[in-house]
């Protein structure tokens, strides 16, 4: 099954891919749920991208679109956008909604790895 990364190294994941994508890999995963028609989804695209290329070693971005995947969204019950999910080894440890400073952002990466 083949998969869409962005320049970035961040991985485009569905419903068919989030199992492998997300809850199979190991170590830190970020999973952006976002869509087209979010202002603060699209504020905070460039904040994950410079952390992408920051962290290539120790985190996985990965982005899902919640209007092509109401299965996953359904799932972990997502309700606002953006809604970011950090997960450790397949467990999710954090979740974040609204659009999140860098600072921020890099603080619960770093506690959920230290953890």
């Amino acid at each position: 099954m083949s998969q869409s990364h962005t320049a970035t190294g961040i991985i485009d994941v569905t419903d068919k891919t989030f199992e492998h994508e997300v809850l199979a890999r190991p170590g830190l995963v970020l999973v952006d749920f976002w869509a087209e028609w979010c202002p603060p989804c699209r504020m905070i695209a460039p904040v994950l991208d410079v952390i992408a290329r920051e962290r290539t070693d120790s985190l996985t971005i990965c982005k899902l679109n919640h209007d092509e995947n109401l299965g996953t969204v359904r799932d972990y019950q997502i309700m606002s956008l953006p809604t970011l999910l950090l997960f450790r080894d397949g467990e999710l440890v954090r979740t974040m909604i609204g659009a999140q400073s860098k600072t921020k952002l890099l603080a619960a990466i770093d506690a959920a790895a230290g953890s």
